[in-house]
């Protein structure tokens, strides 16, 4: 089953890349949890430090922007229902967002909102999202942020 992606105001574009740079199966840096449909709190958070050595673009290609790491920064098991799932960071820095989906392909963000990346469903797929918060540019080093996973669209 594909998921329908909204793309209202923002391009959020599926990268069926064949380069698999980032590394889906090592254990996610800061940690992992399992939510279900009507979580709460909405938005749940979590703190990361954004950035990595690896070039999304150059790594998966399409729409992937920014310096990631090779593991994933955390990992979402979803147990979806009727609700859309978004998928954001926040930052004082230009963040990016890469998204391994339950479906094996790439979704990736800059700039959703103003400098903050975010990627959504409207019909999310219950399973595993791999997720990597980037730094824009090559050589902006590291950057604190806040992973937010709404199904609210904080």
């Amino acid at each position: 089953m594909m998921k329908t992606i909204l793309a209202a105001t923002v391009a959020v574009a599926a990268c069926a890349g064949a380069s698999f740079a980032q590394d889906w199966s090592l254990n996610p840096t800061f940690g992992s949890t399992t939510l279900s449909a009507g979580f709460a709190p909405d938005p749940y958070t979590v703190s990361i430090t954004a950035g990595g050595n690896i070039d999304a673009g150059s790594a998966l290609g399409g729409s992937c922007r920014g310096m990631i790491a090779n593991a994933p920064d955390y990992r979402l098991n979803y147990n979806a229902g009727s609700l859309p799932l978004y998928i954001g960071a926040r930052s004082n820095a230009d963040t990016t967002i890469v998204v391994n989906a339950p479906d094996g392909r790439w979704y990736c963000n800059d700039d959703a909102n103003g400098l903050n990346p975010q990627v959504w469903w409207s019909n999310p797929q219950s399973g595993q999202y791999d997720i990597w918060i980037g730094t824009y540019g090559s050589g902006s080093g590291m950057a604190s942020s806040t992973l937010t996973i709404s199904e609210l669209g904080h």
